[in-house]
């Protein structure tokens, strides 16, 4: 019987994120739970399906009970509902009718939350990149570059390593370009750079500019360690990205948070199989990542979401069908929670035919199951304890403890100016930089300028200038030598900060 099967195949000796019960002949048991293996969830997964069928109300289930259990939680919020989580949810006779249904003990709840934004672009604390942490692989990502350009943008980047020209914000790579079409033998003896490649991204950069991205890159840089903190009670912070703000800016906001990956990935030492994971990412609007992606950018993807895995990282990709997302990254997830799929169209009906094709063996006719589902219904199949596929089971989703839908305007400005990381992050810092330098190297000698005014006492060097200021730690958590710079270059072409 399939209860039995599901009763069984969903029985763990270790702590779980209950998803829902069994559902049969369209009621829900309540002594059929499905769960999800605490221990598996840095094995990834999906949870997909049409709008509206319910995705984020698994995100917010799965967010709630992961805070419960002391691990730090990551949510994109697309938009602007998730910020529910910090507020408590309010009882009705409809919701506490499903919870009783489907054995769900309901009580109001709110979780430990911290409020960002990209840089300055909306409310939050700001996240920044400097430019040589971002790097390359991404940035051309975000810029939309052809494999010629983005090669020729690695070349900029090397050049600027080379010559101890920081690039931090979005000035230092423009100046650093243009410096290179004023001088075009500088790069001859290393491939070159052509001046109508360098004019391509130029543009492109300025472009970028115009819509807001020059807020994004700078410092302080982020400090991804932020986001793996645990509330005073235990329970893990969970953080969420407020983004409805860059929804017509869509490439830089997937691509900052594959950023985020990366970075994690380089920081974090390896754990291996862990009772619970360090921190369980949800990689929202997912398709948005590999749309147009190069192959290079791909293969750095699917390189990062095989290994950040044995860092103790768990990554959710939440997408509408599982072709949003390539099949090298499918192979690497081990839970699946796909809602309702809509077959109105030949595309649909191909698109329902391909998802089915993806799930292991099961006892449904998942081609109309799929179409069937309610609101707040899955089908579900995770790797259990043993690392062998559940059984596809169809399922009832619990009903959030927190707010659904947004929280108080009000009450989330409260808590983004009571956040401990407000006095880190808030204040921008320009020092000097590639900008400043190359300013500086170009400009005339002391003797062709005519005397202005008496002169000044000299400027103290950069290390001076450094050391005695109070952006020193930020300083030694983004230079870093040229050699470093270039090891740390193996995944997506970013140079890594000094810890």
């Amino acid at each position: 019987m399939l209860k039995d099967d599901v009763i069984k195949g969903y029985t763990f000796d270790g702590p779980t994120v209950d998803l829902g019960a069994l559902v049969v002949d369209g009621e829900g048991v309540p002594e059929a739970q499905v769960r999800l293996p605490l221990r598996m969830l840095n094995r990834h997964g999906l949870v997909a399906g049409a709008t509206g069928s319910g995705k984020t109300v698994t995100l917010q289930v799965m967010a709630e009970q992961l805070s419960a259990q002391g691990v730090p939680v990551f949510l994109a919020d697309v938009k602007g509902d998730l910020s529910g989580v910090a507020s408590a949810g309010e009882s009705s006779d409809k919701l506490l009718k499903r919870t009783a249904g489907i054995g769900q003990d309901w009580q109001p709840l709110a979780c430990p939350t911290e409020f960002y934004a990209l840089g300055g672009i909306g409310e939050g604390i700001p996240l920044r990149a400097t430019m040589s942490s971002f790097g390359p692989t991404l940035l051309s990502k975000v810029m939309g570059l052809n494999e010629t350009q983005e090669s020729s943008l690695g070349l900029i980047f090397h050049f600027a390593d080379q010559q101890g020209l920081p690039l931090l914000d979005m000035k230092d790579l423009q100046s650093v370009i243009q410096y290179l079409i004023d001088n075009p033998d500088v790069l001859k003896g290393i491939g070159g750079l052509s001046k109508q490649t360098a004019g391509v991204i130029l543009r492109s950069l300025t472009n970028l500019s115009a819509e807001g991205a020059d807020q994004f890159f700078g410092e302080p840089e982020f400090d991804t360690a932020d986001l793996m903190r645990v509330a005073p009670d235990g329970r893990g912070v969970v953080s969420v990205l407020e983004l409805p703000a860059v929804q017509d800016r869509p490439t830089l906001f997937s691509t900052f948070l594959m950023w985020l990956l990366a970075d994690l990935f380089h920081d974090l030492p390896e754990v291996g199989d862990a009772d619970k994971p360090k921190l369980v990412f949800f990689f929202d609007e997912a398709h948005l990542l590999f749309t147009d992606a190069s192959k290079e950018f791909l293969r750095s993807i699917t390189q990062t979401v095989r290994l950040i895995r044995s860092k103790g990282v768990g990554v959710f990709f939440v997408t509408q069908t599982p072709k949003d997302v390539p099949a090298d990254v499918l192979a690497q997830l081990g839970a699946r929670v796909q809602h309702a799929l809509r077959a109105f169209t030949p595309q649909d009906a191909k698109a329902l035919r391909a998802t089915v094709s993806t799930f292991p063996n099961s006892s449904y006719d998942l081609e109309e199951v799929l179409t069937q589902l309610g609101i707040g219904e899955a089908v579900v199949t995770v790797l259990g304890e043993e690392g062998i596929p559940t059984p596809v089971a169809w399922t009832r989703i619990r009903a959030p403890q927190t707010r659904m839908g947004p929280s108080d305007a009000a009450f989330v400005q409260s808590v983004i100016a009571g956040s401990p990381l407000r006095p880190k992050y808030a204040q921008p810092i320009d020092r000097q930089s590639a900008y400043e330098i190359l300013a500086a190297r170009l400009a005339p000698p002391a003797s062709e300028v005519e005397p202005q005014a008496p002169p000044q006492r000299e400027e103290p060097s950069v290390l001076e200038s450094v050391l005695g200021s109070s952006v020193f730690k930020s300083f030694a958590r983004s230079a870093a030598s040229s050699l470093g710079r270039e090891i740390s270059r193996s995944i997506f072409g970013t140079a890594r900060r000094r810890r």
